[in-house]
């Protein structure tokens, strides 16, 4: 083949001489792929093969091939979930390394961990700490790292307190309240699921009564965990009115835990955190000491959003603890710091990813060192 020939194929072209090819009937288009399904809604009944499928705890069946193998201990897992925190906060510090520890020093130190979601008051704690024990010395990033880990469980320390269940109340009521979205009604499953394992007897009460797949949603999970699910009459049923149905059976029935859900509700919107109010009042007229533990989970993505989201719930109903979700895909970790200088209620519980083994009491050290990238 003449080498002009071989060059006129490489471009597309045909030989001198040779006839053109004729051109070949069009493929047929093929047919247009089905759409896509459209991811559920955070409160949404989870669907077969979805997150049910994965909480091997609740019964589910593992999926044949897991997109990604979780780390071993919740130790790794939980330094996997803050990777991103550690890595916007440890980026800030390169520039105290092998530095004089002085006023401009500290100043960037503050911005940085500012920027980092641990809020004004509590960066300031902690650079007055670096102040009185570091001003004027030099050190490396290892040893600003374990100096930064230190302070921060100084500050976490006295809200690492694990969620006790009073065994003489029966049933201890624990009400659960949030924004839409946070992940309360997969929170009070995992609970519930622990508190089986503990040999405790307990009842889930599906008080989002507006929306018939709130209440579908929780009655999956009690059948997963193997608790009975109080449920509403009907759709837009008075929730206070169920609740309170509820606690006077549970007391009947001589049950352990009372897990009562609520619905999810914009912390500005005045009529929605009424109705909350509506609940633990009415509850309170059948046991005054009820809800014994008032749990408000809080998204830890939404960074300083969720301080806000504290104030006003603080503000309408007694708030006895915080459990915070979602910290195995947050840039925001350190708003955990934020919300123990400001408000020192307990921190009971963290969530790092989707199975019951992932929501943990909330271990102050272990969640510093973790936050700073120190193994």
């Amino acid at each position: 083949m003449a080498l002009r020939d071989l060059w006129g194929r490489l471009k597309g072209g045909k030989p001198e001489g040779e006839a053109a090819p004729k051109p070949e009937a069009a493929p047929p288009k093929p047919e247009a792929a089905p759409p896509e399904p459209e991811a559920a809604a955070p409160d949404e009944p989870p669907k077969p093969g979805g997150l049910l499928s994965r909480l091997n705890p609740f019964g589910g069946a593992k999926e044949a091939e897991p997109a990604a193998e979780q780390p071993a201990g919740f130790f790794a897992r939980l330094k996997a979930g803050l990777s991103r925190s550690t890595q916007k906060l440890t980026e800030g510090l390169s520039f105290l390394a092998k530095r004089r520890l002085d006023d401009a020093a500290l100043e960037e130190l503050e911005e940085t961990l500012i920027t980092a979601d641990l809020g004004v008051a509590a960066s300031r704690r902690v650079v007055e700490g670096f102040r009185r024990a570091r001003f004027g010395k030099e050190a490396t990033e290892e040893e600003i790292r374990e100096a930064l880990a230190e302070e921060i469980a100084r500050i976490l320390e006295p809200v690492a307190r694990p969620l006790r269940i009073a065994r003489d109340k029966r049933p201890h009521v624990v009400l659960v309240a949030g924004v839409n979205g946070v992940g309360k009604t997969t929170t009070i499953a995992k609970l519930a699921d622990q508190y089986r394992a503990e040999g405790l007897s307990c009842w889930l009460v599906a008080g989002d009564t507006f929306r018939a797949a709130a209440v579908e949603q929780l009655q999956v999970w009690g059948e997963r965990t193997g608790a009975r699910v109080v449920v509403p009459a009907k759709p837009g049923a008075d929730a206070a009115g169920l609740a309170h149905d509820a606690l006077r059976e549970a007391r009947e029935a001589g049950v352990d835990v009372l897990l009562v859900d609520t619905a999810g509700r914009l912390h500005n919107k005045s009529a929605l955190m009424d109705e909350l109010r509506k609940v633990v009042r009415v509850i309170g007229k059948l046991d005054a000491e009820a809800p014994h533990t008032t749990l408000l989970v809080l998204d830890a993505t939404t960074g300083q959003n969720a301080v806000q989201q504290v104030k006003v719930f603080k503000e309408m109903v007694d708030v006895t603890g915080l459990v915070v979700t979602k910290l195995d895909g947050s840039a925001k970790g350190g708003v955990v710091v934020a919300l123990a200088q400001e408000f020192g209620l307990p921190v009971h519980a963290v969530g790092v990813g989707e199975t019951a083994a992932d929501l943990r009491p909330f271990d102050a050290r272990e969640f510093a060192r973790s936050l700073v990238g120190l193994a």
